[in-house]
C-alpha cells in the first residue's frame, strides 16, 4: 500500500497518476476530482468537505487494476483504500464522507426514485458490484450515521463531476486548504 507523509506527496500522486481515464467517463481521474472540489467550493462548503470532494477518488490511484476493473466484476473498494491512506493525516470530517460516498450512492438509489436513472453507465455497473441499492433497514442505519449528510453531498458532486473540458481551478489552488487540515 502506498504511504503518503505530506500534502505535497499526496498532490504529486494526484498529478502524476490522475491523468488516466476515469472508468468509462469523459474525464480523467484528476479532472473528476477537481470538478467535484469545484462544485463543493461553489456551494460554499466547509473546507473539510471541499477537501473530501477533491480527494474522494484518490483510492482509484492506489490499486493496480485497470480502468476496466468493473467490467471484470471487481470492486476495488477505492473508498476504503482512500480512507486507509488519508485517515492518519486528515480529520474524520474529510475522511468519513470519502469512506461513505459509495454507501451514499447506494442510499440515494433507495431513497430517490429518479437518482438511479441519472447515473452514468459506468456508475450503474459499479453500483452492482458495490451491493446495489440499499434496503429499508440499511438505508435508515446509513442516514442515522455520522457524516451521512456530508457523504450524500459529496456523492452529488461526484455524480456531477464528469463534464468534458469544464474549466476549473487547478490542483495547486487546493494546496493551502489541504495543508490547513493536515496533521
Amino acid at each position: 500500500m502506498t504511504q503518503i507523509d505530506s500534502v505535497e506527496a499526496l498532490f504529486e500522486l494526484l498529478a502524476s497518476q490522475g491523468g488516466g481515464a476515469y472508468f468509462g467517463e469523459p474525464v480523467t481521474v484528476l479532472e473528476h476530482c477537481l470538478q467535484a472540489a469545484h462544485f463543493a467550493a461553489e456551494e460554499g462548503s466547509a473546507p473539510a468537505l471541499v477537501a473530501a470532494a477533491l480527494l474522494h477518488d484518490v483510492g482509484h490511484l492506489l490499486h493496480t487494476e485497470g480502468e476496466d476493473v468493473a467490467d471484470h466484476g471487481l470492486d476495488t473498494r477505492h473508498e476504503e483504500l482512500a480512507n486507509h491512506l488519508l485517515s492518519a493525516h486528515l480529520p474524520a470530517s474529510v475522511t468519513e464522507p470519502i469512506r461513505l460516498h459509495v454507501a451514499a450512492k447506494r442510499y440515494l438509489c433507495h431513497a430517490d426514485a429518479r437518482y438511479f436513472g441519472e447515473l452514468s453507465p459506468s456508475s450503474v455497473v459499479s453500483l452492482g458490484l458495490q451491493g446495489g441499492p440499499m434496503g429499508h433497514t440499511e438505508a435508515a442505519e446509513f442516514l442515522a450515521g455520522r457524516f451521512a449528510l456530508e457523504a450524500i453531498l459529496l456523492r452529488r458532486w461526484d455524480d456531477a463531476a464528469k463534464v468534458r473540458d469544464l474549466k476549473v481551478a487547478g490542483l495547486e489552488t487546493y494546496l493551502p486548504l489541504v495543508k490547513g487540515l493536515w496533521r
